[in-house]
C-alpha cells in the first residue's frame, strides 16, 4: 500500500463501506449484511474488495458458512465503531438546531440505579428538558460497561467496583448507597443493629442475578471467609425478593433504599451490614463525556448534581 498523507487517506476513506465493513462483523455473514442493507451481494463484496485494497491488508477470512474478521480488520473495526458513533452524535447534535428536537439519549442502567434513583431523576431532568427522548435498559452491570465500551450505548450506570481501569472508559461519581440485610421481624437476626456478613451464612439467601455486582461481593465475602452462600432461590427485583422472604424462603441483602420503597411488601426489617463493602458506589461511565451530544452532556450534568 503507498503511504498517504493524513489529509489524503481522510479524502480517499468511503465512510459508507466503513458502515458495510462493520455490519458485516456484527453479523458474521456478507449475504445477512446485504439483507439488512437492501443491496447486492456483490455491491458489498465489491466494496469490502475495495477497501483491502486501499488498507493494503486482509480484513476478513470468507469461508462457506460466512466470515470471521482478521487481526487487522480488529484493528479497523475499532477505530469504525468510534468514527461511526461520532457521525451519529454529530447528526443528532445538528438535528437539534434543524428541528427543535432537543436530542436522545442512549442509557443502560443497573437494577439498583433504575429501582432507587432514575425515576425521579429522571422525571426531573424530563420536565426542565421536555423535547430530550431518553431510551433506558436495565442491564446488569459487567454487560453496561461493554455496552459502553463497544459503543452500543451513551451512557451507563453501574458499581464502580465492576468498572475495569482502561483507556476507553470515562467514569464519574451518580450515588452511594448501603446494602442492608432484610430479614423478617421475628426471625432471629431482627433485633441485631448490626450484623456481620459471616452470620447471614449460617441461613438461605434469597438471591438477585447470579451475575449482579451484589451477588458478586456476596460471593466474594464469603469466598475470603472459607465459605459460601446457601442461595436457595433467585429472583430479579427487590420487591419480588421481599416476598420471598416474607415467606420464609431466606433472608436477603439489598440497598436500603430500595428496601424503604418496598417495606409495604410484608412484616419486615433490615438490619445494617459491619462490611465496608456494604457501602457502594454507583458511577456514570462513558466513552467520552466531553464529546457526548448535547441532550447527553445535559443528563450527565443533572445526575451529577441530583443528590446534591
Amino acid at each position: 500500500m503507498v503511504r498517504l498523507s493524513s489529509r489524503s487517506f481522510a479524502r480517499r476513506i468511503d465512510v459508507r463501506s466503513l458502515q458495510l465493513f462493520a455490519t458485516v462483523c456484527e453479523l458474521g455473514s456478507i449475504g445477512r449484511a446485504a439483507d439488512r442493507e437492501s443491496l447486492a451481494v456483490s455491491a458489498i463484496s465489491k466494496r469490502l474488495t475495495d477497501l483491502e485494497a486501499f488498507i493494503g491488508a486482509q480484513l476478513l477470512y470468507r469461508h462457506t458458512r460466512g466470515v470471521n474478521v482478521t487481526p487487522a480488520g480488529e484493528a479497523l473495526l475499532r477505530h469504525v465503531r468510534t468514527i461511526l458513533l461520532k457521525i451519529r452524535n454529530m447528526q443528532i447534535d445538528l438535528g437539534e438546531y434543524g428541528d427543535g428536537v432537543r436530542g436522545h439519549v442512549r442509557m443502560q442502567a443497573n437494577l439498583s440505579a433504575i429501582n432507587q434513583y432514575l425515576p425521579n431523576d429522571l422525571g426531573t431532568f424530563l420536565n426542565l428538558q421536555p423535547k430530550v427522548k431518553i431510551d433506558v435498559e436495565e442491564h446488569l452491570s459487567v454487560h453496561i460497561v461493554r455496552a459502553v465500551a463497544e459503543g452500543d450505548t451513551d451512557l451507563g450506570i453501574c458499581s464502580s467496583s465492576i468498572i475495569p481501569a482502561s483507556p476507553r472508559l470515562e467514569t464519574v461519581p451518580y450515588r452511594t448507597d448501603e446494602l442492608v440485610l432484610v430479614v423478617p421481624r421475628k426471625h432471629a437476626l431482627a433485633q441485631q443493629c448490626t450484623v456481620s456478613f459471616g452470620a447471614t451464612l449460617d441461613f438461605d439467601h434469597v438471591s438477585l442475578h447470579k451475575n449482579s455486582s451484589i451477588v458478586l461481593a456476596m460471593r466474594d465475602a464469603a469466598a475470603a471467609a472459607n465459605r459460601h452462600v446457601q442461595s436457595r432461590i433467585r429472583v430479579t427485583s427487590p420487591q419480588a425478593m421481599c416476598r420471598m422472604i416474607e415467606n420464609g424462603l431466606g433472608v436477603g441483602i439489598m440497598p436500603r433504599r430500595a428496601f424503604k420503597l418496598e417495606r409495604s411488601v410484608g412484616d419486615l426489617v433490615c438490619v445494617e451490614l459491619r462490611e465496608p463493602w456494604a457501602i457502594r458506589s454507583l458511577n456514570l461511565v462513558s466513552r467520552d463525556f466531553a464529546g457526548l451530544p448535547l441532550a447527553s452532556r445535559q443528563l450527565v450534568h443533572h445526575l451529577r448534581s441530583a443528590d446534591k
